[in-house]
């Protein structure tokens, strides 16, 4: 009974056209929802669509997280065609994989604006809209790294730091209005996020790493999340061992870095 409560609710997805956002949008998808596929990649949100349970409740909107300009329009086509937006998944991101001391902060400045001012540009389009409705929900996919700083990965750990912030404001302010807020804080998920990583030089990392490789599929990440939804959950950390190190941070700090600085870097 408890999916029933996603059954004809309109999704929109950001980050749709791969991983955690593809597999998101095909979980929905076959759980009755209406899925709104957007990304920078038209060509393969179409066949995300394609390949979708339920493609004919779907719609393709391609969306640059670094165009703010494109915010409110793009709000509005979904509300014009779908009436309402019920969940919004703030998923498009990008990492790093370059030394703090090396990264000139053009790159900074790159990866906060995609992974922190595009999310909650978004998010502030769509919320005069969901202040109207009972009920709506924001999900937002953060990091481990959202947790704490790791090699390589400073611009990557300041942005989705940057996010628990916001978002868990945003969740105290719109209680009142029935709008719920999950963060999610993945592990090691099988994806193309290590490949598409920007180094120094903003050229892509290129590698997929052997953490990655090895961890959970972006179908069981989904899944996780899926469920911490209906649950109402405020977090969820979806991911193998590695999520442990969240709760070794808070109790035992010194523990934590201990082992932490023991870890490879990919």
């Amino acid at each position: 009974m408890i999916m029933k409560k996603l059954e004809d609710k309109t999704v929109w997805i950001t980050g749709a056209s791969s991983g955690i956002g593809q597999a998101l949008a095909r979980q929905l998808n076959a759980l009755g929802c209406t899925v709104v596929l957007s990304s920078r990649n038209e060509t393969l949100l179409e066949v995300v669509q394609n390949n979708l349970p339920n493609p004919d409740k779907s719609m393709v909107l391609p969306l640059d997280l670094t165009k703010q300009e494109e915010f409110v329009p793009a709000t509005k086509k979904v509300i014009d065609r779908f009436k309402d937006i019920d969940i919004l998944i703030n998923n498009g991101g990008i990492s790093q994989r370059s030394f703090a001391s090396e990264t000139p902060i053009d790159i900074d400045r790159a990866i906060m604006e995609v992974n922190y001012f595009g999310h909650i540009g978004l998010t502030k389009a769509v919320l005069p809209f969901m202040q109207t409705q009972k009920e709506s929900h924001i999900v937002t996919i953060s990091s481990l790294s959202g947790k704490f700083g790791f090699f390589q990965r400073s611009a990557y750990a300041a942005s989705k730091h940057a996010l628990q912030g916001f978002f868990e404001s945003l969740r105290l302010e719109e209680e009142k209005n029935n709008i719920k807020v999950l963060l999610a804080y993945p592990g090691f998920v099988n994806t193309n996020i290590s490949q598409n990583a920007l180094r120094s030089d903003g050229t892509t990392h290129g590698n997929h790493d052997e953490n990655q490789a090895n961890g959970i599929s972006p179908g069981e990440c989904a899944e996780k999340i899926i469920n911490a939804l209906l649950k109402d959950k405020l977090e969820v950390f979806p991911g193998g061992r590695e999520v442990k190190a969240a709760k070794l941070k808070r109790f035992a700090p010194n523990t934590f870095h201990k082992v932490i600085k023991k870890q490879k870097p990919t």
